[in-house]
């Protein structure tokens, strides 16, 4: 049974030590090759691009942008813990033959408990080059003990390879016979520290979805993600978690999908809703 970090905060030795399991233990972050200079010691703000992390048009994913930036005020699971509310991503250029990413970020306002920022991916090789701009809402749902420092650094080596599998098979998500692609019940691997469904497993599984249902409507999987709206309404705590879509036809090759995420281990309520915009690439 997954603890939640909180139930740890008057024991800042225990916490501590938790923290730095989980933190480096979570799949989001590690697998795609993505460290803090804020939580990380020795960490650049850089990821490089690996296959898995295009679309069939060569583009970068949503997700992985997200991942790589998910924008939740800038308060750092040293600071605070964080839950996200809100995340967009626009994309200006899809980075078809960028080899690194850079994320710069910054602050906008933070409260006693909503926190604001926004971030900038650049390609890492040429910053005047601005691929996507991303923003984000949080707030904070608990206070660590003071005094937590900085954490090794704990990647996994992923040696680029187009036999990699797809994200979402990383992720453990899989379409379901009727239809619908889900996420299963919350391991350890894809929990944040507070033992609720981190949002690198919601960016993937909802985009797979949403391209899923657009190449459906438009009989293509050639499709770029030009935009993302994300909004975290409940945390994920059960599991299996299902996706639902609704897709919404535009003009030029332009097609809109709306998802929600059900826990439907706690009575399929909606913990996650996203609205992406696509186009034929």
């Amino acid at each position: 049974m997954l603890r939640d970090i909180r139930e740890l905060a008057g024991d800042p030795e225990a916490y501590a030590a938790e923290l730095n399991r989980r933190w480096g233990g979570l799949l989001s972050y590690r697998y795609l090759g993505r460290s803090y200079s804020s939580m990380d010691i020795g960490a650049t703000d850089t990821v490089p691009v690996r296959h898995d992390m295009r679309n069939p048009t060569g583009g970068l994913y949503l997700a992985v942008l997200g991942i790589v930036s998910p924008d939740s005020g800038l308060v750092s699971d040293l600071e605070a813990v964080p839950n996200p509310v809100i995340h967009s991503i626009q994309v200006l250029d899809p980075g078809r033959d960028v080899r690194r990413i850079e994320i710069r970020s910054e602050g906008l306002k933070r409260g006693r408990q909503m926190a604001y920022s926004r971030s900038k991916i650049v390609d890492a090789d040429n910053p005047g080059r601005v691929l996507a701009l991303n923003e984000g809402q949080g707030v904070s749902i608990g206070v660590p003990p003071e005094g937590l420092d900085r954490m090794e650094l704990n990647p996994i080596e992923v040696v680029d390879s187009p036999h990699l599998p797809p994200l979402w098979q990383v992720f453990g998500a899989r379409r379901r016979p009727d239809g619908a692609w889900a996420l299963p019940e919350l391991t350890v691997e894809v929990a944040s520290p507070d033992a609720a469904l981190h949002v690198g497993p919601q960016f993937v599984v909802l985009e797979t979805a949403a391209m899923d249902a657009a190449a459906e409507l438009l009989g293509t999987q050639q499709l770029q993600g030009i935009s993302s709206h994300v909004m975290f309404l409940a945390r994920g705590k059960t599991g299996p978690f299902r996706v639902s879509a609704e897709v919404i036809a535009g003009t030029e090759g332009r097609v809109a999908v709306r998802t929600a995420v059900h826990d439907e281990g706690a009575g399929d309520k909606v913990i996650t809703t996203g609205s992406y915009l696509f186009e034929e690439g």
